[in-house]
């Protein structure tokens, strides 16, 4: 338990808040470089990727040690992560109504009269003249069934960790992981095969913007899963005491929402109409 006479958490100096600060930065610049083809672009942006991976794994590595050996984690101090998870998830949503506000502009007003060079890309239809969408009820229905029963399994297992059955937790997750990496193949090959590139026009730029930055989520996720399913086989997590599993099921339910809208809006809605692939 803490060592304090009150339940908060006052941290102690950390050097990994500059170093993220300093990769960060080297990552934009990099970006810059990179996209704009400078010299030394690609060494720009590998340093700050890995500058960026090392500060996030020696900080979560060190927010584990405060939960797990140092006994920091008092109630209050979960409590206080919550209401942090719950904000951080609040700007994500934020974040993707964005990209359905981009693609509902576009789709319900394609035939905008003020929007000249709009029209000239969509004939003033939706989707716009010429353009080949995907059957919703091909792969983007396989991967709908997969994520959602990824998210009926992350619950098992969170079911079976607040009953405190180990076995259950970690085969829970261990299918919820492989469900995630499933979905990732499945949108990578649809990508692959997908009958327009992302400079083809408006409808292809918002479509892979809304669903490329949702498949990046399902991969961050998966990797919050992976952590937390090594951390269950090492027995961290304890029926009382397990909020790093909750905020990666509570993320993971979040990525679940997003595609169903995505499903709806995009792929069915949004493509309704249109010679499919």
């Amino acid at each position: 338990m803490s060592q304090h006479a009150h339940p908060y958490h006052l941290v102690s100096p950390s050097p990994w808040p500059v170093v993220g600060a300093l990769g960060a930065l080297t990552l934009a610049v990099g970006g810059l470089m990179y996209m704009h083809e400078l010299a030394y672009g690609s060494a720009v942006l590998a340093v700050g990727t890995l500058l960026v991976a090392f500060t996030m794994f020696v900080w979560w590595r060190d927010v584990v040690r405060e939960a797990e050996h140092e006994g920091h984690h008092t109630p209050t101090v979960q409590l206080g992560l919550r209401y942090g998870m719950v904000l951080f998830i609040a700007s994500e949503v934020m974040f993707f109504l964005a990209w359905f506000w981009a693609f509902f502009d576009a789709s319900l007003f394609a035939d905008e009269a003020q929007q000249v060079a709009r029209v000239t890309f969509t004939g003033g239809t939706w989707p716009p003249t010429g353009v080949e969408v995907f059957d919703p009820f091909h792969l983007p229905l396989l991967n709908t069934i997969i994520l959602l029963t990824s998210g009926a399994t992350v619950t098992w297992a969170h079911h079976a960790l607040r009953e405190g059955k180990r076995s259950g937790l970690i085969q829970g997750l261990s299918v919820t992981v492989a469900l995630g990496i499933a979905f990732t193949a499945v949108q990578a090959y649809e990508y692959a095969h997908a009958p327009f590139a992302f400079t083809d026009g408006i409808y292809s730029s918002t479509f892979f913007m809304a669903t490329g930055f949702h498949g990046a989520h399902v991969l961050i996720g998966s990797i919050f899963l992976i952590v937390c399913l090594g951390r269950s086989i090492a027995g961290h997590f304890k029926p009382e005491q397990h909020f790093g599993f909750e905020a990666a099921a509570w993320y993971w339910h979040f990525v679940d929402v997003v595609w169903l809208f995505l499903f709806f809006a995009i792929y069915w809605w949004g493509g309704s109409g249109g010679v499919t692939h």
